[in-house]
């Protein structure tokens, strides 16, 4: 594989899953979805203030942790910088741990914004969140 056809794989676990208002960003950068999966359970998702479309972070934590649902999608390494950019602070990206103990680069939360934020975790993911918003 040349360098101008290698792909790495996003996880993504807020606005830019399918269908959600983000997920162009990653499509019209030549994404294209994997799968479904889970993080092991050492992370909280929080649902975050002052972001619209309203956004999680996802925090890696030491204790209390649950398995969160997210999905992998496979982003051009050409277009990855770009995607990245564009992510606005407190979130940003790092190697997230899946549930079946491979690794994958994602979304992750500073922690400072988690302070005044909504603890979802229980909720096991966004859609969760989401959907219990339109009841």
């Amino acid at each position: 594989m040349t360098q101008e056809n290698a792909m790495i794989e996003v996880a993504v676990c807020g606005a830019h899953m399918s269908g959600l208002p983000l997920n162009a960003q990653l499509t019209s950068l030549g994404g294209e979805f994997v799968k479904k999966a889970k993080t092991a359970s050492t992370y909280k998702l929080f649902k975050l203030n002052g972001f619209m479309p309203a956004r999680p972070g996802l925090l890696r934590v030491h204790a209390g942790g649950t398995a969160i649902a997210l999905e992998v999608w496979r982003l051009p390494l050409i277009h990855y910088g770009a995607f990245v950019a564009g992510v606005p602070a407190p979130l940003g990206f790092g190697t997230l741990i899946l549930e079946d103990e491979t690794t994958v680069q994602g979304f992750l939360c500073e922690a400072y914004a988690t302070e005044d934020a909504v603890d979802i975790s229980a909720l096991g993911g966004w859609r969760e969140f989401l959907a219990g918003q339109s009841v």
